[in-house]
Parts: C-alpha cells; sequence; structure tokens
C-alpha cells in the first residue's frame, strides 16, 4: 500500500513503554524515550521515502515494526549515552587545564570556546600520528590488552546512571559490577608492560599491579560498609537510603577520605601514577604506545577518573538527590555538579602534592587506609545496630 504523506510513517507521540520489546519493563529510561523518538523520525523519514519508490514494499513496513524500532533506538541509546560520558569526560579535561593553567600561573589551553576545542585539537593531533608498533613486542598482547584497557573503561563509564531515569540498565549489584570492571584496567596494564619489551613498561605494569592490590581491597570494604548502612548494593536504593536520613558523607567521613584518596591512586592520577611517572619511567606502561593508541590511553585514564568521581558522588554525596528538594527538574544535571566538584578536589590534590615513591604507597595502602577502612567498619556497624540507620 502506497502512502502520499510522511505523517503516516511518523507517530512522534508514541509512547516506547507501550512498545511489547520496550527492554527496561515498568522503568521510565530518559534516554531510551529520546533514542525511539530520534528512530520514529529518522527510520519513518527512511522508510516514506524506500515507499515512494516502491510502493507497498515490505522493507518499509520493518523499519517501523515495534521490534525493528526497539532494535534501532537501542543503537541510537547506547550512541547517546557514549556521547553524553565522553563529553562529560571532554568537561573534565578542559577544567583540569584551566586550573593548573591558573595554579601555575597562567591562562591555561586557550583555543576556541574558553580553551575547550584544544581537546578536539589533540585528538586530530593523535589521530594524524603515524601508527607504529615497535618489532620485538608481542603483537597479539600488545594491541589486545591496550583495547582492553580503553574498552572497559568507556564501558564502565556507560554503566555509571545519572539518575533514575538515565541508566543502562537497573542491576541490583551496580556497585560491585562497576567496582569489578573499574579493577580490570590494573590486570591489562600489568600484561601490557610485559608484552612491549621494555624494562620501563615492564617496571611501570608491575607499580600498577602494586598500587591495584594495596587500594583495592580498602575500596571494596568501603563499598560494602556502604551497601551495608544502605541495605542494598543497589545505585538507586543507596541514594534514596541517603535522601530519607542523611548523606553518607557525614556517618562515614573516614571513609569518604579514604575512599578519596584511594580511587585517585586507583585512577592513577597524582600524586599516585607511579605506573607512568614519566619522570623516571619515560612514560611508565605506555612507553611504546604511540599516536592515536597514547591518546585513547590518555582518555580512558580520565574516564576512570569520571567513574572514580562518580561513584565518591554516589556513595557520599547522594547522588542525583538533593536534601529536602529530592531529585527534582534535572537531576542528571545535579550529579553531574556533584562529581565534578570531586573531580577538582583531584584536580587540587595534584596541583598541591608531589608523587609519593613506590614504597611510601604501599605503606599509605596498607598501613594507613586498610586499617581507617576497618575503622570506618566498625563505625556503620555501630550506628546500624544501635538503630541509628
Amino acid at each position: 500500500m502506497a502512502y502520499s504523506s510522511i505523517l503516516n510513517w511518523i507517530d512522534f507521540y508514541q509512547n516506547p513503554m507501550s512498545n511489547a520489546y520496550y527492554p527496561f519493563g515498568d522503568i521510565y529510561n530518559l534516554p531510551f524515550d529520546i533514542s525511539y523518538k530520534l528512530w520514529e523520525l529518522i527510520g519513518g523519514t527512511i522508510a516514506w521515502l524506500i515507499n515512494l519508490i516502491f510502493p507497498g514494499n515490505p522493507v518499509s513496513i520493518w523499519l517501523m515494526d515495534d521490534a525493528a524500532c526497539t532494535l534501532f533506538a537501542l543503537i541510537i541509546f547506547m550512541l547517546i549515552i557514549f556521547i553524553v560520558v565522553f563529553v562529560c569526560t571532554l568537561i573534565s579535561l578542559w577544567m583540569e587545564r584551566k586550573f593548573l593553567g591558573r595554579m601555575m600561573d597562567r591562562r591555561g589551553t586557550m583555543v576556541g570556546m574558553k580553551g575547550f576545542l584544544q581537546c578536539v585539537a589533540d585528538g586530530l593531533k593523535t589521530f594524524m600520528k603515524e601508527n607504529t608498533i615497535p618489532g620485538k613486542v608481542d603483537k597479539m598482547t600488545y594491541m589486545w590488552t591496550v583495547s582492553l584497557v580503553i574498552g572497559v573503561s568507556v564501558l564502565v563509564a556507560c554503566m555509571v546512571p545519572l539518575s533514575d531515569r538515565w541508566f543502562v540498565v537497573n542491576y541490583d549489584t551496580g556497585l560491585l559490577i562497576i567496582m569489578a570492571f573499574f579493577a580490570l584496567a590494573p590486570f591489562f596494564i600489568l600484561v601490557s608492560g610485559w608484552a612491549q619489551n621494555n624494562k620501563y613498561s615492564l617496571i611501570g605494569g608491575m607499580r600498577a599491579a602494586e598500587l591495584m592490590i594495596s587500594y583495592e581491597v580498602p575500596m571494596l570494604i568501603m563499598i560494602g560498609t556502604t551497601a551495608l548502612l544502605a541495605g542494598s548494593f543497589n545505585i538507586g536504593d543507596i541514594i534514596d537510603a541517603q535522601y530519607e536520613t542523611v548523606w553518607y558523607i557525614v556517618p562515614q567521613i573516614i571513609g569518604c577520605i579514604t575512599f578519596f584518596f584511594a580511587a585517585t591512586a586507583e585512577s592513577e592520577r597524582l600524586p599516585f601514577d607511579i605506573a607512568e611517572a614519566e619522570a623516571e619511567l619515560v612514560e611508565g606502561w605506555q612507553t611504546e604506545y604511540a599516536g592515536m593508541k597514547w591518546g585513547l590511553i590518555m582518555l580512558a585514564d580520565y574516564f576512570r577518573g569520571y567513574v572514580a568521581c562518580a561513584m565518591f558522588a554516589i556513595m557520599y554525596l547522594g547522588g542525583w538527590m538533593l536534601p529536602g528538594i529530592g531529585d527534582g527538574p534535572i537531576p542528571e544535571i545535579v550529579f553531574l555538579l556533584k562529581t565534578w566538584f570531586v573531580f577538582f578536589l583531584m584536580i587540587l590534590v595534584r596541583a598541591a602534592l608531589a608523587r609519593v615513591r613506590p614504597d611510601q604507597i604501599l605503606n599509605i595502602g596498607w598501613k594507613v587506609f586498610m586499617p581507617l577502612s576497618v575503622i570506618n567498619l566498625a563505625i556503620v556497624l555501630l550506628l546500624k545496630v544501635g538503630g541509628v540507620f
């Protein structure tokens, strides 16, 4: 059957939750709603054009079928999620450059839009560089490990929800899953350092493994402590519990400070970047990566920094909730502002402190942060047993 009007193919008012293939059950998902309406426009236009050329063809009908609409909407949905996380990470990078510039008594980056386009310029520059691979590396491991470091960093960044309506999956073990993926990168870094057949890279990979072991145990204890206080590992439940009582930065002030520094170390940010340590290890485990590979590795570091700050905001700052207000009309902006505030504190730490030695970072992890995380757990247990929470 031929249709003369494009309006017969496009329906902007359809509710995606009424679709039998809606993937999020009875929970409204804002980015999927946007994606579904975009496909109604794009797919409807394509179906209309095809139908003009081949009236009554089955392809046009299939493009607007419920199953096909859900499939293409999911593809657009993941693209939107990635673009938002990517832009948020670029804003974090821009913040760091501008603030460090001021701390060094200079203006910082000035390339377009208050310096924001410097990030785009750097991306284009690294993309245009030659893709060189040293002759004596284990090529398969060399390429796969760096791909996994970048891929896992992007994946875990996209998994962090921005609100109760902006999420990828509403999982009951949210914090544990995020931490599990977050902790994979140092394993890949260790293997990558070995695969490059370079002494600087190998030492950098070994340092990354040391850092991982000494800081992830306290982080896991503090994540478990927060879940104990809220009674759930679900991110939404943890944030709702803080809205009903008080932000967990109050009862867990010790854990809050400990988690901040442990997350900074896990993100390989100064003063805990001993795995890279360009002053004594050239570029650490990244020494043999050049061009776009190096640029993507640096971007992955900022993805992990974004995740660390987001986890801090979820666990201790009430996530997207505000006291007495709730989630409000734009909870995603509230959550991002809290995340960027935590990242600002990381920038301040980078500007104020010098890099620690490998032996110091191990001593801090095992002899300082581990006891503090256990003390924080004991305080929370007393609060729970005493009926305060």
